[in-house]
């Protein structure tokens, strides 16, 4: 596994657990308002990643006992060809495990879930399946829809506890492009609506002069036309 980084405590990432949180390293979406673009870029050949495995490892056994849960974000987990292995270790210690994806991969999702390895689930959506490309990614078409498409499904047909989730701005979310997604998780369990956060960025040209932030009112009014459509929609 290659991980960028570790949170050793976390209150708000596991619902309802104190939890450690693991950043694996390399995303293949290239969103411009990620909070970690430091994570974005996927580790070179021989490059030293800035935790290793025995270390993550070594401190979650430490912790047993002062921990609730383990939480594996990214960038994308589902990008790691030994999350499945590492996932293991973790639930041989007796931690619940949450894992963060952005949904382009349901085939290792799949696995975890059939595995047993996976016991909450989070989904970015990012925007309506048209409006992917190019700000996320640079080529989308049906292939990489049914793959979306595909992770929801199985998500919600998990048994498991889940949320899908967007981070509210414009272009990339509209009252338009809400349906579109309420469409693709109708009857989800959970829907959050992120207010963006305007940090550190991986592309921060991409606001310069613009009006991409909504305002508290605005994000009720995605919440109501939401919920209408899933069993609860949140605003964080």
């Amino acid at each position: 596994m290659q991980f960028g980084g570790m949170q050793k405590n976390s209150f708000i990432d596991y619902p309802e657990k104190i939890s450690c949180v693991l950043f694996c390293q390399g995303c293949n979406f290239h969103c411009p308002y990620c909070h970690n673009p430091e994570l974005v870029p996927k580790q070179k050949k021989g490059e030293q990643s800035g935790i290793s495995e025995k270390e993550v490892l070594d401190f979650l056994q430490s912790r047993r006992k002062m921990l609730d849960g383990v939480v594996i974000s990214g960038g994308e987990p589902c990008l790691q060809t030994d999350l499945p292995d590492f996932c293991k270790k973790i639930k041989e210690m007796g931690y619940p495990l949450k894992v963060d994806s952005n949904g382009s991969r349901p085939e290792v999702l799949r696995s975890l879930l059939e595995k047993g390895l996976a016991d909450y689930i989070a989904m970015d959506i990012k925007s309506d399946l048209r409006h992917y490309a190019p700000l996320i990614r640079k080529n989308t078409g049906e292939s990489f829809s049914e793959k979306i498409r595909s992770s929801i499904r199985l998500i919600m047909e998990s048994g498991l506890p889940y949320e899908f989730r967007s981070t509210c701005i414009r272009p990339l979310l509209s009252e338009k492009i809400l349906m579109n997604i309420c469409e693709l998780i109708r009857g989800a369990e959970l829907y959050a609506l992120q207010q963006f956060q305007p940090d550190k960025v991986l592309h921060p040209e991409f606001f310069e002069g613009k009006d991409y932030i909504f305002s508290a009112a605005e994000l009720e009014k995605f919440r109501e036309t939401a919920e209408k459509n899933v069993r609860q929609c949140i605003v964080r």
